[in-house]
């Protein structure tokens, strides 16, 4: 098991093309951890703004009567993909990573196979 630091830290230089990383309280969108970012990528702006979109999609998935859970979500810009993964488990709730990658730099499945490790590891 690993902590925030020590996670967030593994992405960053695990994950080809990572730009920046953050552990995200998605009931008050505050960021509990973040590496890399800077002037271009303000993670703790990305972290309340992805909020946001976790919650938007979990008052959806209630409202269509979806009986699943939310495993990661994608967002595809020009240069950069922005991954959200839910985190799962015994003291789970209520946190997502949040990576942003490169996108001409990094391998988006290797990324979402890597973030899938880093987040079963992570103990907070």
């Amino acid at each position: 098991m690993a902590n925030v630091e020590v996670s967030l830290k593994e992405a960053m230089t695990s994950i080809e093309g990572a730009l920046g990383v953050a552990l995200v309280d998605y009931a008050s969108g505050m960021a509990l951890g973040t590496l890399g970012g800077g002037k271009d990528l303000d993670l703790m702006v990305a972290a309340a703004g992805n909020t946001d979109v976790i919650r938007a999609k979990m008052r959806t998935m209630e409202m269509l009567g979806i009986q699943d859970e939310i495993e990661d979500l994608l967002i595809t810009l020009g240069s950069q993909y922005h991954l959200i993964r839910i985190r799962r488990g015994r003291s789970g709730g209520g946190l997502f990573l949040y990576l942003v990658l490169d996108r001409g730099k990094s391998n988006l499945a290797m990324a979402r196979h890597q973030l899938n490790r880093i987040e079963g590891d992570l103990e907070v």
